[in-house]
């Protein structure tokens, strides 16, 4: 008698043989799964390869001071490997590679989360959200009219009761301590599978991208009829795979602002419950993350998808049918040359073959012919004598170069042979001529008086009027500056 054993064992050596299954069988889960637990908490961002090796090495070797026993291997050696067996992904990115757990570690990482959280297997509101999901799909399997708006009404009169019970002043019903508990428990276990189910849809986009790729390299299709089809494909990868198409039908709902908007609310009434402080702290941190772990599920699945399109464009425009034909023809004539040769050929036997070809026997080759346009004379320049401005004067030069030093230094030579003191350089620069009265000159006589070991009061600042050449004036303030005629002690150079 037939008891379908056989079948129940391929299904279950099938599921045994998944990598979600393979790395919780593995003895060295206790090892990989702490570590991405650490590197990648929850709506962590993707790692740089060379910081993960690091940050892999810096926790062995901790685990390994605390007595546990840990591979011997290197950081980078088990990110190889942990790659190979399909629990990390080593991304490309946009210049810089990172590693992030596949969707099989965290469906791992969730299997152990669930196991190591309080599980209420039996209470009123999972037999009423069963209850509530198996008449759904009982009606979605077997569409009835009247059976829909029986259950409508239904619905409809349950909630009209309460509304008018709770608008005649009835009492609101209050859910106690272990009820609260249950549905915290039952919202928590809801949340747990979104990053892996998110990062699922994105593995499979991505597979459906190399077997497009793979087949388009093959393929010998005239070039409009790949187009055709291969732009129909990377314009409905969310619809070829189940994990797509799920994902499709959720889209709709998720980017809806006010629905998330009301889940941020809700997750927000529920942590400021009291009964919220008895969760533990990746709990609690679970549900604060909850609204940016969509958006950025959401994010990364649009961002895969146009990553994909955009590859598969450029391949397919780039793609030389002509070209590639032609090689393909040159290879399999050699191959079918060697296999001819092969059928006489003894051991050791080699062809002689070129890989230059040899030099043209050419005695001179012309480089340039004759061009008569290089030969024409360039056109002759318009005349722009009359637009050329006046020519600068040397005296204007001159008016708009440095300090004039030899005057200054006799104007000062002058002050001091006259009066013995020179009580105020502001007031001496102020009674010059306005062509000693420049800007620049300003700071040429400061110049000089600092070599001749004036006395300046920066706390007392004194008003100079310069003149620029244009005749403009310009006001400055200089630090009081005096100096006696006994004090001089170098002649300055002029």
């Amino acid at each position: 008698m037939a008891t379908g054993i056989e079948g129940d064992f391929a299904r279950i050596e099938a599921a045994l043989g998944t990598p979600t299954l393979k790395l919780l069988d593995r003895k060295s889960a206790v090892i990989v799964l702490p570590i991405f637990a650490a590197l990648f908490p929850d709506n962590a961002e993707p790692m740089p390869v060379e910081r993960f090796h690091t940050r892999v090495d810096a926790l062995l070797d901790e685990l390994r001071a605390s007595g546990h026993q840990v591979p011997s291997s290197s950081g980078k050696a088990l990110a190889m490997q942990w790659v190979r067996e399909r629990w990390l992904y080593r991304d490309p990115g946009q210049g810089q590679e990172t590693y992030r757990p596949t969707g099989d570690a965290e469906q791992a990482m969730d299997y152990v989360t669930r196991a190591t959280r309080t599980q209420l297997n039996l209470s009123l509101s999972r037999i009423e959200t069963m209850r509530r999901v198996v008449s759904e799909a009982a009606l979605a399997a077997h569409p009835d009219r009247e059976e829909r708006l029986r259950r409508l009404s239904e619905e409809i009169a349950r909630l009209s009761a309460e509304h008018d019970r709770l608008r005649a002043g009835g009492e609101l019903a209050v859910a106690s301590e272990s009820e609260l508990i249950e549905q915290f428990a039952n919202v928590l276990r809801e949340l747990d599978g979104l990053p892996s189910d998110f990062r699922r849809v994105e593995e499979a986009m991505r597979e459906m991208h190399r077997s497009i790729a793979s087949r388009f390299r093959q393929d010998d299709s005239p070039i409009g009829e790949v187009l055709d089809d291969y732009l129909e494909q990377s314009s409905q990868l969310l619809t070829a795979t189940p994990e797509g198409r799920a994902f499709q039908g959720a889209l709709e709902l998720l980017r809806n602002p006010d629905w998330l908007g009301s889940l941020r609310t809700d997750l927000g009434t529920i942590l400021a419950h009291p009964i919220a402080g008895m969760m533990l702290p990746d709990e609690t941190k679970q549900l604060r993350g909850t609204v940016a772990v969509i958006r950025r599920g959401i994010e990364d699945v649009n961002g895969q998808q146009s990553r994909l399109t955009t590859t598969l464009t450029e391949h397919i425009l780039n793609y030389d049918h002509v070209r590639n034909r032609e090689l393909d023809e040159v290879l399999k004539g050699i191959d079918a040359s060697m296999r001819t040769w092969m059928q006489t050929a003894r051991p050791r036997d080699h062809v002689e073959v070129e890989l230059i070809p040899a030099h043209l026997e050419i005695d001179a080759l012309k480089l340039r012919v004759f061009d008569p346009d290089s030969e024409r004379p360039p056109e002759k320049l318009a005349d722009t004598s009359d637009d050329e401005p006046e020519a600068l004067s040397l005296e204007y030069i001159r008016k708009q170069g440095g300090p004039s030093l030899e005057e200054l230094t006799r104007l000062v030579d002058e002050a001091l042979a006259n009066s013995g003191v020179i009580e105020s350089a502001a007031a001496l620069f102020n009674v010059q001529p306005d062509e000693l009265r420049r800007p620049v000159e300003v700071l040429g006589l400061m110049h000089l008086l600092a070599r001749l070991d004036a006395a300046v009061d920066a706390s007392q600042p004194e008003q100079v009027d310069a003149v620029r050449p244009d005749g403009s004036t310009r006001s400055f303030l200089m630090p009081a500056t005096s100096l006696q005629g006994d004090t001089q002690q170098q002649e300055p150079a002029s």
